[in-house]
C-alpha cells in the first residue's frame, strides 16, 4: 500500500508541475539556549527572544524510528522530496542544498538546484556525486530505497507526516538539525496563527451547517481518513464525505452522488490522459448533474502543490479550503 500510495503522490506532483505536537516523526534532540539581552535607553534591560544553538553531537530518530548523530550542523544537503525542499528554503538553507528532485520547483531558486532523480527512486549516483552530509528523504520514498541508500552509508533522514502537527514538527526538528532552530520556531508560530484563524471560525459552526465536502485530488481518486488532506477539510469546518474510508482510494461514482456533497474541491490544472481537465471530468460524469455542489456551481480548483506537499504552504491551502468551503465567512 505505500508504495501505492506513494506513486499517487508522485503523479500528482508531475501533473501539478506540469500544467499540531501530537504526531510525533522526529525523536529527541539536543539543544540549548543562548539568553541575550541589551541594555535600553531607559538603563532596563530587555530580555530578547531566547536564540536557541544546537549542540552537537546531536542524535535524532526519523519516521522509520533509525536514530542518525550529526556532529556538525550540515553543510551539504541533499532533498529528494519538494515538500522538505521547501522547507529548507524557508528557513534560510538555500545556500547548502547541493541537489532537489526533478519535481522541485519552488521557490524558484529551487529550479538552479542540480536535479538528482524523482521522488520515489532519486539518482544515488547523482546524491553520491554531492557528497552530502544530509540526505532528506520525503513521505514518497520507497522503503527499500531507504535501506539502499543507507546501505551507501548516505546519511537519511526520513519523513512521513500523516497530520498537520507532523507538518510543523518536521519543520522543527530540521530546524534543530541545521541550527536553524529560530527561524523554524517563528515559521511554526506563524503557521499556527494560519491555523487558529481557520480553526477559530469553524468552532464557531453549528454541526447542522457544516458542509459536505468531496475532494478529487487525482483523476479519479479521493481521500479519507488519516491523510492530512482530510484534515484539512475537518479543520476548516467541512465534512468530507469520504471519511468512511481510510486512505487514498478510487471513487465511487454511485456512492458520491449519494453522499451529494455541498462543496467539490479539486486539484487546478490537472488533466486525464485524453487532456480533460479534472473540472470538465467531474462535471461531464453521468448522473454527477444531480449533485448539489455542481447544481450551484460550488466547485473550486487549488493549486495541487499547495494542497499536496506537507510544508510550510499547507496552511496556505487550509485557508483556500476554508474559503471555498464557507466564502461568506471569509469575506475580505
Amino acid at each position: 500500500m505505500k508504495k501505492f500510495v506513494a506513486l499517487l503522490l508522485t503523479v500528482l506532483a508531475a501533473m501539478s508541475i506540469s500544467a499540531c505536537g501530537s504526531g510525533d516523526d522526529g525523536g529527541g534532540n539536543s539543544s540549548s539556549q543562548k539568553v541575550s539581552s541589551e541594555v535600553e535607553s531607559n538603563g532596563k534591560v530587555k530580555n530578547e527572544s531566547s536564540e536557541k544553538a544546537t549542540v552537537y553531537p546531536l542524535t535524532v530518530k526519523d519516521a522509520t524510528g533509525l536514530e542518525l548523530t550529526f556532529n556538525k550542523a550540515p553543510e551539504r544537503i541533499v532533498s529528494t522530496s519538494p515538500s522538505e525542499t521547501e522547507i529548507l528554503f524557508a528557513l534560510g538553507l538555500g545556500d547548502k542544498i547541493y541537489g532537489v528532485s526533478d519535481y522541485d520547483d519552488y521557490p524558484k531558486e529551487a529550479l538552479t538546484k542540480p536535479k538528482v532523480g524523482g521522488v520515489t527512486k532519486p539518482n544515488e549516483e547523482a546524491i553520491i556525486a554531492a557528497n552530502p552530509d544530509l540526505v532528506i528523504g520525503g513521505i514518497s520514498m520507497k522503503d527499500d530505497i531507504v535501506e539502499k541508500f543507507r546501505g551507501l552509508g548516505l546519511p537519511l533522514y526520513k519523513t512521513e507526516p500523516k497530520k498537520i502537527d507532523d507538518i510543523l514538527n518536521n519543520i522543527i526538528q530540521i530546524g534543530v538539525i541545521t541550527d536553524t532552530q529560530v527561524k523554524a520556531e517563528e515559521l511554526v508560530a506563524q503557521m499556527k496563527k494560519d491555523i487558529s484563524a481557520v480553526t477559530d471560525t469553524a468552532a464557531a459552526l453549528k454541526e447542522e451547517d457544516k458542509k459536505k465536502v468531496y475532494i478529487e485530488f487525482s483523476p479519479g481518486w479521493t481521500v479519507g481518513k488519516g491523510e492530512f488532506m482530510d484534515e484539512l477539510i475537518t479543520m476548516a469546518g467541512g465534512i468530507n464525505i469520504a471519511s468512511d474510508m481510510k486512505g487514498w482510494n478510487a471513487i465511487n461514482e454511485e456512492k458520491i452522488i449519494q453522499d451529494n456533497p455541498e462543496v467539490i474541491l479539486y486539484t487546478a490544472n490537472a488533466v486525464d490522459k485524453s487532456g480533460k481537465t479534472l473540472e470538465e471530468l467531474i462535471k461531464s460524469r453521468n448522473g454527477w448533474e444531480r449533485i448539489t455542489a455542481i447544481q450551484d456551481n460550488n466547485l473550486t480548483g487549488i493549486e495541487g502543490n499547495i494542497m499536496s506537499r506537507p510544508g510550510p504552504r499547507i496552511t496556505e491551502a487550509l485557508t483556500k479550503i476554508a474559503e471555498s468551503i464557507y466564502p461568506d465567512l471569509y469575506k475580505k
